[in-house]
């Protein structure tokens, strides 16, 4: 840190010293006509000849000072180039400028392109402006900033000398872009629901709670987008989508960061089954938007093959194939003592029937689930907001999947309930829980009841994690590589 402090205090006297001389430190533009990475592509082929009348603008990364002559090198978005610069050609005041200039400062240069004996593409600068002075230096060599916690800490000095960070954010926003063009061409529009909400719901989680003054009331961040798009479906319309942040007040993992972006969306007269194979499809159109021509995705050590026919199976046969177990002939005390020897941490004495079974599928089953596998029949009780199974003569399950990938749940779906009365009562129950101590149950909304008695048509919708799927399809180790700014320990603890 002091060593940091030291070079910062000269570049400040450095500045100083620059203003006296009459030079602006911090320009309003530039006119930057070409890109690194466009100028690299259009002289691909140029020789040792001078060509070319170009303006460009980044920041200098590397500098070498021989005399009468000086090499940089200058970085911006889409690549980097080096910097040929001569005294008796740019001036004897702007040379010694270019002689004071710090690695990290970003200036625009104007000049010519040549390639040198050795073959580097180099632009010989005619004339170049100082646009922007940098005060602190880069990490040491450009390598110096190894630190995990520093670079989420200090996104903006790893994406600079990380080119991998930046070009993985790239990828977000082409993957992000990818879902929005495969929406659109299937018919539905894009909406926009309120974060602040007066009753959460839509997920098991507990929520954040903040307080609007002038109202004098508690608000919650939302939790999931669900109620509210259901509520447009009811006002008419019928193929809704919204990608968007969501908060949750829980623990941090490798894929978990309690606020992420969740895209959800809902179909009018369609059912589970639709949007399962909808859902395929608008997964497979960001593998093959990716670039995986085979729908083969390495992903660390393993290879997730996309292809399909995708694996579907009810969440109790898959407890069976994968330890032997039938769940529906064991008796609750039989399911407790069985998710104990799956699960010994895990407090199991007041859950019932569905939540065990649930628990049970999650401890021996779901690490299993590497090429996507749709998990149908859910348990309804640990699902408030699916319409009942089909078919179902016992009323234990209800017609909703959850598509797990990497052996990670990527998307949530049901048949969604459309009965008011039906989803009253399962409020209802939810609302015990809640009283009797599980904060993360859903609580009774009265006006998305109110909502649903005005008729929602039925209806299939989507849950999926955008990072989780950002991650997958860019090889992302933990959740906070894929988030720009993921939340933090306090610095220093």
């Amino acid at each position: 840190m002091e060593d940091m402090n030291i070079l910062m205090e000269q570049r400040f006297q450095k500045a100083e010293q620059m203003k006296e001389e009459g030079l602006e430190l911090f320009q309003y533009k530039y006119d930057k006509e070409f890109s690194i990475g466009q100028i690299l592509k259009d002289y691909e082929s140029a020789g040792e000849e001078e060509s070319g009348d170009l303006r460009t603008a980044g920041r200098l990364m590397i500098k070498r000072v021989h005399g009468k002559t000086g090499f940089a090198d200058l970085k911006d978005d889409t690549g980097h180039i080096q910097l040929y610069f001569r005294r008796d050609v740019v001036g004897e005041d702007p040379y010694k400028l270019f002689k004071k200039l710090d690695i990290g400062d970003i200036i625009g240069v104007h000049g010519t392109v040549f390639r040198t004996h050795s073959g580097e593409l180099t632009l010989f600068v005619k004339d170049f402006t100082l646009l922007t002075k940098s005060f602190r230096p880069l990490p040491e060599k450009f390598h110096g900033l190894q630190d995990k916690e520093l670079r989420y800490r200090q996104r903006y000095v790893d994406m600079i000398v990380h080119d991998d960070v930046r070009a993985r954010f790239r990828k977000r926003s082409r993957i992000i872009s990818l879902i929005r063009r495969t929406m659109e061409e299937a018919g539905y529009i894009e909406v926009e629901t309120p974060v602040l909400v007066q009753m959460y719901g839509g997920a098991d989680a507990r929520p954040f709670t903040t307080h609007h003054n002038a109202l004098n009331r508690d608000l919650y961040l939302r939790i999931s987008l669900e109620t509210y798009l259901k509520r447009l479906v009811v006002g008419g319309l019928e193929k809704v989508f919204e990608i968007g942040r969501v908060f949750r007040n829980e623990g941090i993992s490798k894929r978990h960061n309690p606020e992420f972006t969740l895209m959800e969306y809902y179909a009018a007269y369609q059912d589970l089954y639709d949007q399962m194979e909808f859902t395929r499809e608008l997964i497979l159109a960001c593998v093959d938007g990716m670039g995986y021509e085979d729908r083969k995705v390495a992903y660390g050590d393993k290879t997730i093959d996309f292809n399909l026919p995708w694996k579907t199976m009810s969440m109790t046969d898959a407890i069976k194939e994968y330890t032997g177990t039938d769940v529906l002939s064991l008796s609750v005390d039989e399911l407790r003592r069985y998710l104990k020897k799956c699960n010994p941490e895990l407090d199991a004495g007041k859950m019932a029937r569905g939540k065990l079974i649930q628990e049970i599928f999650e401890a021996t089953v779901e690490e299993h689930l590497i090429d996507p596998t749709f998990i149908t029949d859910h348990p309804l009780e640990i699902s408030p907001l699916a319409k009942k199974k089909r078919g179902d003569d016992t009323g234990l399950f209800v017609e909703r999947f959850e598509l797990f990938i990497n052996g990670w749940e990527m998307a949530n779906a049901f048949s969604e309930l459309n009965d008011p009365q039906d989803q009253e009562e399962r409020f209802k129950s939810q609302e015990e829980n809640f009283r009797a101590g599980d904060e993360e149950a859903q609580r009774l909304d009265e006006d998305f009841i109110r909502a649903l008695q005005y008729g929602l048509p039925p209806s299939g919708g989507v849950g999926i994690g955008i990072d989780r799927l950002v991650m997958l399809l860019t090889d992302a180790e933990t959740i906070k590589d894929v988030i720009p700014f993921p939340l933090l320990k306090d610095e220093g603890k």
